[in-house]
């Protein structure tokens, strides 16, 4: 996967993925499954959304926006994503509408564990 920097640099999935989560705002996405590296919508993932009792829990002004700088934890999201090729994200926890960690499943390897 190239690196992208800004939303306009994603493929259409990447950019979706990236839409809903900055909707969510604080929250989960479950069972994303991911077909040659991209985010897959059909069947489309669980989303479980956090309401904060007397807090802002409108989607991210950011959502709106054509292009903007993509943060660290989305480009390392994106290429999570990316390497694990096929497979199902099993649950992204969503903050301030971004990636705050991620649980996922594939194949072990020889060695144990498929990531590097």
């Amino acid at each position: 996967m190239k690196q992208p920097t800004t939303k306009s640099s994603l493929t259409a999935p990447q950019s979706r993925l990236v839409e809903l989560l900055q909707k969510v705002n604080f929250g989960r996405i479950e069972g994303l499954h991911v077909r040659r590296g991209e985010p897959v919508f059909e069947p489309g993932p669980r989303i479980i959304q956090k309401l904060k009792m007397g807090g802002d829990n409108a989607p991210r002004p950011e959502t709106n926006l054509e292009d903007f700088w993509l943060k660290h934890q989305t480009i390392e999201m994106l290429r999570t994503i990316a390497d694990l090729g096929d497979g199902e994200v099993l649950a992204i926890e969503v903050k301030n509408g971004l990636p705050f960690a991620m649980e996922f499943e594939h194949r072990s390897t020889k060695d144990g564990c498929r990531r590097d």
